[in-house]
């Protein structure tokens, strides 16, 4: 895969979080869904000579071919509508589904596609990312745009056919499931958000592992990176000790690096799952409570699986 944008585009921004013991926190202004853009429909390039002139072959949702004039000189990004679709249109904090097939601006040749297969990239808060804003802007789900894109010093002008698929919820949206016995309790607020009471018995000894929603997505497999939402409490103390809710957005931690027992958590369970989880010290921060704020301690998580994007194949 050559096209030069994707790694930037399918970046999620990374909130900082406990989890990993390691992770930093990220400037909150370039993180924050609609920083410094009131107009989320003015973050869109408009359209130039090459990106009005490309002529697409192939179904909307369907890896496309592209014919446009070669070496024409791109000084900034363009963008057109191509075809507008009649879905709603993305606003403020909307995570959106997409894919793309590009193109060298130069020579014509197809330098790959993706986000058409499903794990394939994950959704993107499009004002969170400015490059994206460009891209997609506010359209609507359905369509299909051309953008053209210019040169750098590392890569030749660009030319991609990007399809806006859909909008993907920020809370679980699958089938409730039965309670577990002896589980935490959980309920949720309107937006989704959960919260937990803790049995009063004492804290198991061994991993636990509920599914409270089970979703209809792709299924968290190895080394994947997830876009969720969670909610992490102290059986001790019954408090929550951190949440991506309290951040104001989803994350995406490049390979799902987290704490053992929460990558336990994860594997094999399908986007649009809730996942309550109860992780014992040893497959937390370890049993040395010098070692780390939570060492020896039980931790409990509400995990909202929101998509999942699988390792690159080696």
């Amino acid at each position: 895969m050559r096209l030069r944008p994707l790694a930037l585009l399918s970046t999620v921004a990374v909130a900082g979080l406990l989890l990993t013991g390691c992770a930093g926190q990220p400037d909150a202004a370039s993180t924050t869904p609609g920083a410094d853009t009131k107009d989320q429909c003015a973050a869109a390039a408009e359209p130039g000579a090459v990106s009005e002139s490309v002529k697409i072959e192939g179904e909307f949702g369907t890896a496309s071919t592209a014919t446009f004039e070669l070496k024409q000189k791109i000084e900034k990004v363009q963008r057109t509508v191509v075809t507008e679709g009649d879905g709603e249109r993305i606003g403020e904090g909307d995570y959106v589904s997409y894919a793309v097939s590009g193109f060298d601006a130069t020579t014509g040749e197809k330098l790959g596609d993706a986000g058409y297969t499903e794990g394939q990239m994950l959704p993107q808060n499009v004002l969170a990312n400015p490059n994206l804003a460009e891209l997609i802007g506010c359209a609507t789900v359905g369509s299909r745009l051309a953008v053209a894109l210019p040169g750098d010093q590392q890569n030749s002008a660009q030319v991609y056919v990007v399809d806006v698929l859909d909008t993907v919820p920020t809370a679980a949206w699958g089938e409730a499931k039965p309670a577990t016995e002896g589980m935490p309790k959980v309920t949720t607020a309107e937006n989704g958000e959960p919260d937990v009471a803790i049995p009063n018995t004492d804290a198991p000894a061994e991993l636990k592992i509920a599914v409270l929603k089970e979703g209809d997505g792709p299924a968290v497999a190895d080394g994947d990176t997830t876009l969720l939402q969670y909610y992490g409490v102290d059986w001790e103390t019954g408090e929550s000790f951190d949440s991506s809710w309290s951040k104001g957005e989803p994350l995406a931690l490049p390979g799902n690096t987290y704490v053992p027992g929460f990558v336990q958590a994860l594997a094999g369970q399908k986007a649009g799952s809730q996942v309550l989880v109860v992780i014992p010290p040893a497959l937390a921060y370890g049993e040395d409570p010098e070692a780390h704020d939570l060492g020896g301690k039980t931790l409990v998580f509400v995990i909202d699986i929101l998509a999942t994007q699988h390792a690159p194949a080696q």
